[in-house]
């Protein structure tokens, strides 16, 4: 008869080993992780907002002339009374820390004031341009995210050769700039072959230009990120596992490598999603496209604060946005994110 052990004489429980699926289980009252990424997204939320409220009113605060002389540029000869009086309409008659707190107060109650030239609602002015910079930009990321999964899955484990001139190729698309490609682009084929037109915002056809201009950076950039994820992957256990059962070599990549190596690209993609929609100033001039960057553009001309300052706040929603769906998108694609914390 075998002797008890210190545990069964001391009465006390011996613990149970715990399996490494059991370890990997949230504590119990744990909240889940979508929760958690908008209770975070909340508080940047506010955060960012508030800076970048605070930021732009004091930089236009710093910048010389008067807000009052930009109402009554287009009004001669003002008397001191109507100066007073649109003074007082604006605000503008109160003290700067005055004005600051009723800005931020507009803002939590979704008024971002009324421009001063267009005498409308900052948000509608806002608004009223942003259908076609989204169109724009979610066409250009489109056409961008299809060519650098067509490329990295072509150019990723080839021989040296092709990887050098695939990455040259790449440096010098990144390195282009933005404006000089599209009067390039213009010049051949609008100007020369006659094949698109360059200034027809209205026609589907007059978008192919500068989307493939805003494009064509864009995929130097991600091609870059997929393909090294890939060549990153092609070097794990699981790889030789799958190629054991018999699958091909382009479900591999495309069905398996793809999928893991698409988690940085998607994370990247997002912070240029939402440069490209609040940063298509250049291409919209360019191509004389309606827009919120050539009103951004008008409005800093024109010292339109409201306006500015709209837009300002109006980037951080874009940026906010974006990465919560980024982060709730994440664990569908690599479900190994979900456990993470």
């Amino acid at each position: 008869m075998s002797l008890p052990t210190l545990d069964e004489t001391s009465g006390a429980d011996v613990p149970e080993p715990r399996s490494g699926a059991a370890l990997r289980t949230p504590r119990a009252g744990s909240a889940p992780r979508w929760a958690r990424v908008l209770v975070r997204s909340i508080f940047d939320l506010v955060l960012v907002v508030w800076l970048a409220a605070t930021i732009a009113f004091l930089a236009l605060q710093l910048i010389p002339g008067n807000p009052l002389d930009v109402l009554l540029s287009g009004v001669q000869d003002a008397t001191p009374e109507m100066r007073a009086e649109i003074a007082a309409h604006y605000g503008l008659d109160q003290p700067t820390i005055v004005q600051y707190f009723n800005y931020l107060f507009g803002v939590v109650q979704g008024d971002l004031g009324t421009s001063y030239h267009r005498g409308s609602p900052v948000t509608q002015v806002l608004f009223s341009e942003l259908g076609a910079t989204v169109e724009l930009t979610v066409a250009a990321m489109l056409v961008a995210v299809a060519a650098s999964i067509a490329l990295a899955l072509l150019t990723s484990g080839q021989r040296p050769g092709v990887r050098i001139v695939a990455q040259g190729l790449e440096i010098v698309a990144v390195s282009v700039p933005s404006f000089w490609l599209g009067i390039v682009l213009m010049t051949i084929f609008s100007f020369g072959l006659r094949w698109v037109p360059a200034f027809s915002g209205d026609s589907p056809a007059g978008l192919i230009l500068p989307v493939i201009t805003l494009a064509v950076p864009l995929v130097g950039v991600i091609t870059q990120i997929l393909r090294e994820r890939i060549e990153h992957q092609l070097h794990e256990p699981f790889v030789t596992t799958i190629r054991a059962r018999g699958v091909s070599e382009s479900r591999l990549r495309s069905g398996h490598l793809l999928r893991h190596a698409s988690v940085p690209a998607l994370t990247l993609s997002s912070i240029i999603f939402g440069s490209l929609l609040t940063g298509t100033v250049v291409i919209e001039t360019l191509f004389a496209r309606p827009g919120i960057g050539r009103v951004i553009v008008m409005a800093l001309q024109d010292r339109d604060v409201p306006v500015v300052l709209g837009f300002v706040i109006f980037a951080a929603l874009v940026f906010i946005v974006i990465n919560t769906i980024v982060d709730l998108v994440l664990p569908l694609i690599d479900p190994r994110l979900k456990e993470s914390r």
